[in-house]
């Protein structure tokens, strides 16, 4: 969870320097360059100020819905001064239209989501797909990172530990299955490209829009 540090707008969850770099290192080749970026749940905001200026030119535009998590991300925003990235938005994942798709002012090439469909409702990870079927463009990216079972199974004891954990606390949260949310995709245009192991047992799926059949 997020702590919060005394005389400081800025919010602070201890795993985002833990997974950064990894997550980094796969964004550089996976995004389109340049190009507008959409982070959706974007949370404290530390990933968004550390992935703007090591990804530009491509410009970063965070969102959440939560009121808290806004005022965090814009502190992050004054205290770094990162030029690529833009102020932050409020976005309910499960709400259509997104507001950036009525404002006209903005074409998004690719969207970034970190640890949030484990905990949300799943119609959170369906509407998600939903709305990048509606703003990318073809071949347009989106790109997810967290837990996931594959082939019916959790990738490792922690992992299941982390799922009973979180099913605890929300019978609606859940490490999800790859293979259920490669369908949701599939369901709105978007083609699993690739999927990487990454550290502490989590994977990057890379999903790319498809032109219409």
């Amino acid at each position: 969870m997020p702590n919060f540090k005394p005389n400081d707008g800025r919010l602070y969850a201890p795993a985002t320097e833990r997974n950064r770099e990894a997550i980094l290192n796969i964004l550089e080749r996976v995004l389109p360059n340049p190009g507008l970026v959409l982070e959706i749940a974007s949370g404290t905001g530390e990933h968004a100020s550390f992935f703007a200026p090591k990804l530009a030119p491509r410009r970063w535009l965070p969102s959440d819905i939560s009121a808290p998590m806004l005022k965090s991300i814009a502190a992050w925003q004054q205290a770094t001064h990162a030029r690529y990235l833009l102020p932050p938005i409020e976005l309910d994942v499960c709400a259509a239209p997104w507001p950036l798709e009525t404002d006209g002012q903005r074409s998004i090439d690719a969207i970034v989501n970190i640890n949030m469909i484990h905990i949300a409702p799943w119609a959170a990870c369906e509407s998600l797909m939903a709305g990048a079927e509606r703003i990318l463009p073809e071949n347009g990216v989106l790109y997810l990172y967290g837990p996931f079972q594959r082939d019916g199974q959790h990738t490792a004891p922690s992992n299941a530990t982390f799922d009973s954990w979180l099913k605890e606390q929300n019978p609606d949260w859940g490490v999800r299955a790859l293979e259920a949310v490669e369908e949701a995709a599939k369901a709105h245009q978007l083609a699993l490209k690739d999927v990487i192991e990454m550290p502490a047992n989590n994977l990057s799926l890379v999903f790319h829009k498809q032109p219409p059949s």
